[in-house]
């Protein structure tokens, strides 16, 4: 039974992987999809053909017993129902942010969809509150609420993130990269060790091959002198297996200068990418991959470069080198994202998804009222270029530093997948359908936020303030969208005005008796909290500095 907003499958028996032995990537993609295209207005999506955007969303994972299969207690039922989405690839400049919280400093996709997933997560708060059906019960921490037992969390996001995330190495033809990057061997020939246990990609790889000796034919019959990318074998024989994980070891620093050696392997822990640096001229240099096969037989392919993310390095820290192919980009820092003239101050969604995996989605406000955080259990990443190795790289492995948190707190190993299905609105199918007559191809303007919420779910924004908002009304609660910190931090005091003093988090009690709380004759209790709470410009929605 599939619908645009919600997804019901059978499967039986369960593994170390859980929810994801009962649903695919495919399925998670094409239910974002589906619900993107039918369940979101026209208005703010790209202009087919001319735009382009990111679309990214937050699907809740339902284990039902399956009442027809009483006698098997492995076999279930789960429910997936979209419960946030959100599209955008823009950000504000730093000199444009607002100090009172009222503008959306960064619009890309994966923010819009954790926003738009916020405001979800307030409104079942509220229903719990009020008992009526909600995602959360009550924990044994008094005052404290937790999430049901058999829901879960997938995040979707139709291109990998902006940042470390999207330093990937390329392979020429397709866009299928090999992932891990370890020096091995000499300078002036870097081979990357590829070991597998599946075959999922034994056409692809065979189709390189194809592709590649058609180009020689090519090159054989044209009068251009092409450097030639060669296919090495260390033996002819066997068959290939194609694999999606990677193993490697963690560096305190590591730069994208060097060779690469990835092997990949599921069966085996993966860490971070490592380097050396030469001063060898780079500007022809080409890496070579080693494909081992399941006869331990090899196959090289070559590689001359790396797919590039916009964002930059944060000042103070390891910067780019800007080298030519593969040391164009270092790895493992955190960065900003790019501005047109004004830089921002907004991280990259790499980073952000990073922080989620350790502190969880739910932001500072409302882990007062949980037991633990909400964290997303699986993350699944659209047809695009990808490396499962880099990705876990980016959000899990660069962080495994990470000490002395609380003890509700820590770093989690979400599962990470790809699925096959593209973006209708991405930037690659925009390409393959544009018309160059009626001008460049160009990001959209606007991001939605969309979430399954009673009152109005629908949030369209430009420039970081609601569509429409007109030069007169800027920097004022007219122009707002709802998903801006003012908006969300109204929504957490209404919160706080369904609840006695009894049921107060010992957190807000502590806060509404703190010396700053302005008691008047409110006293201390829901109101003289909601005094403490009723600055105008409150640090939540303070701008970064």
């Amino acid at each position: 039974m599939r619908s645009a907003a919600n997804l019901v499958l059978g499967r039986g028996g369960s593994n170390s992987e859980g929810f994801s032995a009962m649903w695919t990537a495919d399925e998670i993609a094409s239910m974002c999809y589906a619900h993107y295209s039918t369940k979101l207005p026209k208005k703010g999506l790209p202009n087919p053909g001319q735009e382009w955007t990111l679309l990214a969303a937050v699907v809740k994972v339902e284990e039902q017993p399956n009442r027809q299969s009483v006698f098997n207690s492995e076999s279930n039922d789960v429910y997936l129902e979209v419960v946030a989405m959100g599209t955008g690839s823009k950000c504000v400049g730093q000199t444009k942010m607002s100090k009172s919280g009222n503008i959306v400093n960064d619009s890309h996709a994966e923010v819009t969809a954790r926003r738009g997933f916020l405001r979800y997560l307030y409104c079942q708060l509220k229903e719990a509150f009020t008992n009526k059906n909600s995602i959360f019960i009550k924990s044994g921490q008094k005052a404290k609420w937790k999430l049901k037992p058999g829901i879960t969390f997938v995040f979707f996001t139709s291109h990998t993130p902006c940042g470390d995330a999207s330093i990937i190495p390329m392979i020429e033809n397709h866009n299928e990269p090999l992932v891990k990057m370890r020096v091995v061997g000499s300078v002036e020939q870097k081979v990357i060790a590829v070991q597998d246990n599946k075959n999922i990609e034994d056409a692809q790889i065979l189709n390189y091959e194809e592709h590649l000796l058609d180009k020689r034919q090519k090159c054989d019959s044209s009068s251009a002198v092409i450097p030639e990318k060669r296919i090495k074998r260390a033996n002819e024989t066997g068959d290939i297996s194609g694999s999606s994980s990677v193993c490697k070891n963690k560096p305190d620093h590591q730069s994208a200068k060097g060779g690469m050696d990835i092997q990949i392997n599921d069966n085996q822990p993966c860490g971070a990418e490592t380097m050396s640096e030469t001063n060898h001229d780079t500007s022809l240099f080409q890496s070579a991959f080693a494909l081992n096969t399941q006869n331990n037989k090899q196959k090289q392919i070559e590689v001359s470069d790396i797919y590039r993310t916009g964002a930059k390095c944060v000042p103070g820290g390891l910067q780019d080198s800007l080298g030519p192919g593969i040391n164009y980009h270092c790895v493992e820092s955190l960065r900003v994202k790019p501005g047109r003239g004004n830089r921002t101050l907004s991280m990259s969604c790499s980073d952000k998804l990073a922080r989620w995996n350790i502190l969880g989605c739910q932001g500072a406000l409302l882990m007062h009222f949980f037991e633990e955080p909400v964290y997303f259990s699986f993350i699944v990443v659209g047809h695009c270029p990808y490396s499962d190795e880099v990705m876990k790289r980016a959000i899990i492995e660069r962080c495994r530093h990470v000490a002395s948190l609380p003890n509700e707190f820590r770093v989690q190993d979400v599962k990470i997948q790809q699925s096959q299905l593209p973006f209708v609105h991405s930037r690659h199918s925009a390409l393959s359908n544009h018309d160059p007559s009626k001008g460049r191809l160009v990001p959209c303007a606007a991001a939605l936020s969309w979430s399954a919420v009673p009152d109005q779910p629908l949030d369209v924004t430009v420039n970081g303030y609601k569509q429409g908002a007109t030069k007169k009304i800027l920097e004022t609660p007219q122009a707002r969208c709802r998903i801006c910190k003012a908006e969300l931090f109204m929504v957490f005091r209404e919160l706080l005005t369904f609840l006695s003093e009894q049921n107060y988090p010992v957190s807000l009690r502590f806060l509404a008796r703190s010396p700053n709380c302005n008691q008047s004759e409110e006293g201390h209790g829901p109101k003289g909290c909601l005094s403490f709470f009723s600055s105008d410009a409150p640090a939540f929605c303070a701008c970064p500095q």
